[in-house]
């Protein structure tokens, strides 16, 4: 950002033309269950959604529920995600993660924001991704593209996500939180990335306050 404050966009107008943009606004980790979402968005930190789901067939295949998981030996499971990178770190917190599923929630993921971040290699935008997508809760997935974004079309002015996060509450419709957010990462991917944004042919153009 710089030091000009950037008008709000108008987030109605906004989230209309984007819906028209993608209308099948999802999660591009594949998953079939909730605790495969879960460990989907731990082994893509760092790492490329297509990375991660070139090696989810073969890993929920082995390891297909967190009974499986909590039971992994952390040398196999190293092995299988290695090319995700920080597979040690990953690997560590998916197998105390998945105890934890096993122990206290008999398998499932919990519901709540509380006890999901309370879970190892969990954080709040692991944890809205989860409850947005598996519970259907207003969501808000603050990820690079929602930062850089966000702040692009004068949402926010933060830096930090649980600042950018509580921005976003205040202003998104809840029950378009989880679809917007998605949306966001897609319009970052084809229009607006971190360098040489198309603002010229982007269709937000329009009603986007910050041209670049």
């Amino acid at each position: 950002m710089t030091d000009e404050k950037v008008k709000m966009i108008d987030i109605n107008k906004a989230i209309e033309i984007m819906k028209e943009m993608y209308p099948d606004a999802m999660c591009a980790l594949h998953y079939k269950t909730p605790v495969q979402l879960l460990v989907a968005v731990q082994l893509s930190a760092q790492c490329t959604d297509a990375r991660v789901n070139l090696i989810t067939p073969a890993l929920f295949e082995k390891y297909p529920d967190a009974f499986a998981f909590a039971e992994a030996d952390m040398g196999d499971l190293e092995e299988m995600i290695r090319s995700c990178g920080f597979y040690h770190a990953k690997s560590k917190n998916i197998i105390g993660c998945c105890k934890i599923l096993a122990d206290k929630y008999n398998g499932e993921v919990p519901s709540t924001m509380e006890e999901l971040v309370a879970l190892p290699g969990v954080g709040r935008k692991t944890a809205n991704l989860v409850l947005g997508d598996v519970f259907g809760q207003p969501s808000y997935v603050v990820d690079t593209h929602c930062i850089r974004i966000s702040n692009r079309m004068g949402l926010t002015e933060e830096e930090d996500p649980v600042k950018i996060e509580r921005d976003l509450r205040r202003i998104l419709p809840p029950e378009e939180s989880g679809n917007f957010c998605h949306r966001i990462v897609l319009l970052g991917r084809e229009y607006c990335p971190a360098r040489k944004p198309k603002c010229e042919i982007c269709p937000l153009n329009g009603i986007c306050p910050k041209k670049l």
